[in-house]
């Protein structure tokens, strides 16, 4: 997600908040919050698909590949 929808995200908060949002103001709001939440968790499991574990007998597990869903990438 870019620099200018994050702006634009709080541009509409903060009317929100002042004066109200009009219909389509309240559209654009829920839609730019859902490709927001995505882009987190599409971020957060990228993380977590990338950690290492290293077990007591030395050996080290992706936990991505041993609990992943790779269907997602």
């Amino acid at each position: 997600m870019n620099e200018s929808k994050l702006n634009r995200i709080n541009e509409l908060a903060h009317k929100a908040k002042s004066s109200g949002l009009t219909p389509e103001e309240k559209k654009e709001q829920a839609k730019l919050r859902k490709e927001f939440i995505a882009t987190i968790r599409l971020n957060l499991r990228t993380q977590l698909d990338n950690i290492d574990i290293q077990e007591a007998d030395g050996t080290i597990t992706n936990l991505g590949e041993k609990y992943g869903d790779k269907k997602r990438h």
